[in-house]
């Protein structure tokens, strides 16, 4: 690595660098190598980022960059960078960029060629995810919702049918409003996991369907504490007549009044637009009810 005051017209490397999410034993030896060696770290909050340096007894300068300075302070960053200097770009906790600050700093930084290598670490929702018992082979990450219930809802019926699963960060504040919005837009049985304040001394993992486990944290004050992540599982399209429409329903009852069962599935198919075959295994359903 490059150090500081050195003249180099090759361009030093930005370290986008995780930090722990709460347990300081979970920095990598590779993390602690390069906050010592590099010229300047660049924190979200150099208050907060002392302390985990001053635990370490790294000495390396601090300069912010958090997201009210970071399109600004950028190009003081890569001037850095372009001098041959090699920088370190960290966040509070976990894996900088994950709903937190560096975006801008990073594109910058490739635009002008200079080399972003990661140097990986914790991070919350993959933590979560590993240990929820929910489908991780695909998923989508959504991080913060609105605050504002209106504008909450409004996201979550954007994704009310993904079948992948779904992963939030919350605030503890909004936890319990979250969930409740949650088993309004998704329902109360969707299973659903709280994962907060991981890797610290109150871990909690709570599965359950939305309705008990807002019920659940509405009941314990503790729940509403900390950093939160939210995992719901993807939306599963209804089978049989569940699948059925109630006008499509409709349509068919009229028919198997007048014609026989097969007739009446096509016929209605052709006139909803619902497949034949799930209208004949909803009339074949209701036969057997009868």
């Amino acid at each position: 690595m490059t150090t500081s005051g050195a003249s180099n017209s090759t361009p030093g490397t930005l370290y986008v660098v995780a930090t722990p999410i709460g347990n300081l034993d979970d920095i990598s030896a590779r993390a602690l190598k390069v906050l010592g060696d590099v010229s300047l770290i660049a924190a979200e909050d150099t208050r907060h980022s002392a302390r985990l340096l001053q635990h370490f007894g790294i000495a390396t300068p601090l300069a912010a960059c958090h997201e009210h300075n970071e399109r600004d302070q950028g190009g003081r960053f890569l001037a850095r960078l372009l001098g041959g200097e090699d920088v370190a770009l960290i966040s509070d906790a976990g894996t900088p960029l994950i709903s937190d600050p560096g975006y801008h700093l990073v594109r910058q930084a490739r635009a002008a060629g200079v080399a972003v290598v990661p140097v990986p670490g914790a991070c919350a929702l993959i933590a979560a995810l590993s240990a929820a018992g929910l489908p991780s082979d695909r998923f989508i990450f959504e991080g913060f919702l609105p605050a504002k219930t209106a504008g909450r809802r409004a996201r979550l019926e954007q994704v009310k049918e993904e079948p992948r699963t779904l992963i939030f960060y919350e605030a503890p504040h909004r936890i319990l409003e979250c969930l409740e919005d949650m088993q309004v837009v998704f329902g109360a049985e969707r299973p659903a996991l709280l994962a907060r304040e991981l890797t610290k001394t109150f871990e909690t993992l709570k599965g359950l369907p939305l309705a008990e486990l807002s019920a659940w944290v509405a009941a314990d004050s503790n729940q509403q504490r900390g950093e939160c992540v939210v995992l719901v599982a993807g939306w599963q399209a209804p089978e049989g007549e569940a699948a059925v429409s109630a006008e499509a329903l409709r349509v068919l009852e009229l028919l198997l009044k007048e014609m026989p069962l097969k007739r009446a599935a096509a016929l209605a198919a052709e006139i909803t637009g619902v497949r034949k075959n799930l209208l004949y295994q909803a009339a074949l359903a209701r036969q057997n009810d009868a």
